[in-house]
Parts: structure tokens; C-alpha cells; sequence
């Protein structure tokens, strides 16, 4: 029998109750004894995110306070040692970025345990921070035992800033297809074409190209907007200059559990993201539910999403209206092609982005930090 590796993972995004399905494949190795630290909420632009409840299988989970809740940069957990203590890990897995004080915090209590560690990033664009966010991303990468990557893009950035050390690219989380499953139902052609958007209300996000596009498009098309953020108030008076307002829907971000139904309303998901200085798509995660679920993708080709997307979807070039409004219509007037693109994005699921393929790599990636100390 394997050896047990005992595993801290501190996650503030396991807050939401969905994405701990890849905590119950993790425990599904045998080998593995998890223990997960959340906080009881997270705040950021979306407003306050509370710790959903769920009924955990085969791990243990700890609601711990959290110091400064809602700074991105400055958050840490101020018990976090007196529990490594408690639980003797052979490895704590930081799910922060290196730059963040709580990963350099979780790393100064994970060396005085004498337990491996590692971090995961997402950063895709390389970046000098200001002090002292430079000092700690550069201590970090000097003193981790590893490092997980959510693309490989990310990969390239860390090793230009001089990271050497183990590595793999893994995305934070996939998706459970049993919760995100092929909608059973089917719109005749010539009825409402509802496009949907799920996530941040940012400028980055190109929500307003999508108001544009519906003004040219169909009286039957609607639009849905779930989420909330900075840009709501500008999106709103942008309804109505376009005299859009009766075909558009900006409501509030839901709970995690109610995601999987709301999707199957959508005829199409896009997500419009647009690069900026300082920020382009990441990975984009409701593309992959949608695709599970299926439901069309179209995206731009910001950062990550073309690879996402893969050819189980449609991609446009970022910041071009016209561009968003032909692939739109392209899916809007071919039913075919819906069909055949929601079949195509639930295999792509199937064979890259399932929470048993995650967790399966990152446990692969645990025994080899674990059996080459």
C-alpha cells in the first residue's frame, strides 16, 4: 500500500460549494488524507461570497478567520501555523498567487512545520510588482518546494522571472459533469435566441460589446448578464441610450448550486474579454461549465480562451464589434451548428476538463514532490 501523504490545501476560492467536487476526487486516491482551510466568506467586487455548505466526503475541512477578508494582496490567516502543528502535513498547497502576504505568511509557517510546499499561479502576463509585493514574489519562488500553473502561457512567465523549481500546468479546477450536465431540452428554430454572460462587471470583460451587438441583432435575441461589479451602472444607462432595455436582463450574481440550471436558459455563452496593460483572460472557467452543460461557446481570442475553446466553439477577435456580430448571427440563424458545437464542447469537457482529470494530475504532481525530498 502507498505511503499516506497528508495534505493542507488553504483555498479561499473553495468557499464555493461546486468547486470542492475536485476535493472528493482528490480523497478518491487512497494514498491521500486531506484537510482544506477556508475562510467563512470572501469579499471582492462581486460583494460577499459566503462559505457554502456542503457535506464533505472523505476530507476534512476548517472555516478559519481570516485577517484583512477582501484585500487581495494583504489577506492571511492569522491560526494558520497553530494548525499545521495540529495536523503534521507533508505538504501545504498555498492556492494563492506567490505575490500575495498570504503565501508568503503560509510559507514561513509551512518551514517552521518542515512540510513541503507549493503554489499555484495564474499569472499570464509578466509584471514587476511594487514593493513590498516584488520582495514577496521573489522570496516565494526562492524558497517553494514547487509550483502548479493554470496554463502554460503562466508556465513561461514565472520561468523568465527566474523560477526553476518543480513544476506543472494544471487548471485550479475543472468541472463536475455530473452537476453540469447536457440540457435535455431544445428550442425550435425562430424562437428567442438568449445570449448569455456569467462573471465580473468589469471593463475588461467586454460586457458593453455584447449591449452593442444586440442592438444590431434581431428583435427576438436577448440578453443575459449575471454578476456584478464596478461597470453595472454604466452597463445599465448603455441599455438604455440603445433603446435595448426591454431585451436586457442585468441580474445579480447567484449561488454556485443554482449555476448548472441557469445555464441551460442560454442559447449561447460568450465571453467577450478584452486585453488590457495589465490583464488578459486567464482561463475563463464558465466556458467549461457551459461546454459541459451543452451550450455553445463563442469567446475572444483574449489570452487563454482560444485554448479553451479549442475547435468546440467559436472564437472572434477581441474588440472587433462587427467580428462578435457576424459569429453571433452565424450561431443565431444555423441550429445545426448549435447542436453540433454543444455535443462537441461536452466532449472536450470529457476528455480535458473533468475534476477527476484535475485532481488525478495534481495528485501525480503530490507523490513526486513527496517521493523526490
Amino acid at each position: 500500500m502507498a505511503k499516506e501523504i497528508r495534505v493542507v490545501l488553504l483555498s479561499k476560492a473553495c468557499v464555493t460549494g461546486v468547486y470542492r467536487s475536485k476535493l472528493d476526487e482528490i480523497v478518491s486516491h487512497p494514498d491521500v488524507h486531506l484537510t482544506v482551510i477556508v475562510p467563512p466568506q470572501w469579499r471582492d467586487e462581486r460583494g460577499v461570497l459566503p462559505f457554502e455548505h456542503t457535506e464533505p466526503s472523505g476530507y476534512h475541512i476548517l472555516i478559519e478567520p481570516i485577517i484583512f477578508n477582501g484585500s487581495y494582496h494583504f489577506h492571511f490567516y492569522p491560526q494558520l501555523r497553530q494548525r499545521l502543528l495540529d495536523i503534521n502535513p507533508d505538504i501545504l498547497h498555498i492556492d494563492e498567487e506567490p505575490y500575495n502576504f498570504a503565501t508568503w505568511h503560509a510559507l514561513w509557517a509551512a518551514r517552521r512545520q518542515g512540510c513541503k510546499t507549493l503554489f499555484f499561479s495564474w499569472q499570464n502576463m509578466k509584471k514587476k510588482y511594487p514593493w513590498p509585493f516584488s520582495a514577496i514574489e521573489s522570496s516565494v519562488m526562492r524558497q517553494v518546494n514547487a509550483a502548479i500553473f493554470g496554463s502554460r502561457n503562466a508556465l513561461q512567465v514565472f520561468k523568465d522571472k527566474g523560477y526553476i523549481g518543480p513544476s506543472e500546468v494544471i487548471p485550479q479546477f475543472g468541472v463536475d459533469t455530473e452537476v453540469f450536465k447536457m440540457r435535455t431540452n431544445s428550442k425550435q428554430f425562430g424562437s428567442s435566441f438568449n445570449i448569455g454572460f456569467i462573471g465580473r462587471l468589469v471593463h475588461e470583460k467586454g460586457v458593453d460589446m455584447l449591449i452593442r451587438v444586440l442592438a444590431r441583432m434581431p428583435n427576438n435575441v436577448c440578453l443575459n448578464v449575471y454578476g456584478s461589479g464596478p461597470e453595472l451602472s454604466a452597463l445599465r444607462d448603455l441599455t438604455t441610450n440603445l433603446k435595448v432595455e426591454d431585451r436586457v436582463s442585468i441580474a445579480p450574481w447567484l449561488p454556485s448550486s443554482k449555476i448548472p440550471s441557469l445555464l441551460h436558459t442560454f442559447d449561447v455563452l460568450v465571453l467577450p474579454s478584452r486585453t488590457t496593460p495589465h490583464w488578459k483572460e486567464q482561463f475563463g472557467r464558465v466556458l467549461i461549465e457551459a461546454m459541459s452543460s451543452g451550450v455553445p461557446v463563442i469567446g475572444s481570442n483574449c489570452g487563454e480562451i482560444p485554448n479553451v475553446i479549442g475547435d468546440a466553439g467559436l472564437v472572434f477577435e477581441q474588440n472587433d464589434l462587427l467580428a462578435l456580430e457576424e459569429t453571433l448571427f452565424r450561431l443565431y440563424s444555423d441550429i445545426s451548428l448549435r447542436s453540433k458545437l454543444a455535443e462537441k464542447g461536452r466532449h472536450r469537457v470529457l476528455a480535458d476538463f473533468t475534476q477527476a482529470n484535475i485532481a488525478s494530475k495534481t495528485v501525480s504532481f503530490y507523490r513526486s514532490l513527496v517521493n523526490n525530498s
